[in-house]
């Protein structure tokens, strides 16, 4: 990779994580050896675990075409492409004065990045887990009522 021009613009979370895998950095155990600092493993663990892992520069380049309609700001963008809100809430933060600017076009907006941009892995999970962490909590805090009343009769 040749730097053309020093300092050009803030990257997406993709493109690190692009170049972060072409220095050598992976999920390997053998990571010791790699020619990488500990901090950029710790850079790339983070993106990995991020809706960058999922993206390709044809799902960006698709997203940045349809996102001229809107006229965001290349801030605004570039944060709709690392963060991938996929609710009007999450939205929010993002784009300065949303609902004033865009007004009813957040959800087009929302739905256009739901589509083009894939998801987190853990988003994928997050259904299933929310139903199944209740279900453990409720299964935890019955064992830890029972733990404490067979700890207390064993104290007296």
């Amino acid at each position: 990779m040749k730097i053309k021009k020093a300092n050009a613009g803030a990257l997406t979370n993709f493109e690190v994580l692009d170049f972060l895998r072409s220095r050598g950095a992976a999920k390997d155990p053998t990571r010791v050896i790699a020619p990488i600092a500990a901090s950029e493993f710790k850079v790339y663990d983070y993106l990995v675990e991020s809706a960058a892992c999922n993206q390709t520069r044809e799902s960006i380049n698709e997203l940045l075409e349809k996102c001229k309609k809107y006229d965001l700001a290349k801030a605004e963008i570039l944060n709709i492409i690392n963060i991938r809100p996929a609710s009007p809430v999450e939205i929010d933060p993002i784009i300065e004065e949303s609902e004033k600017r865009m007004g009813e076009g957040i959800e087009d907006l929302i739905e256009m990045v739901i589509t083009v941009l894939p998801p987190p892995p853990n988003q994928m999970n997050t259904e299933e887990e929310v139903v199944a962490g209740d279900e453990e909590i409720a299964d935890g805090e019955q064992t830890t009522t029972e733990t404490t009343t067979t700890t207390m009769a064993t104290e007296n």
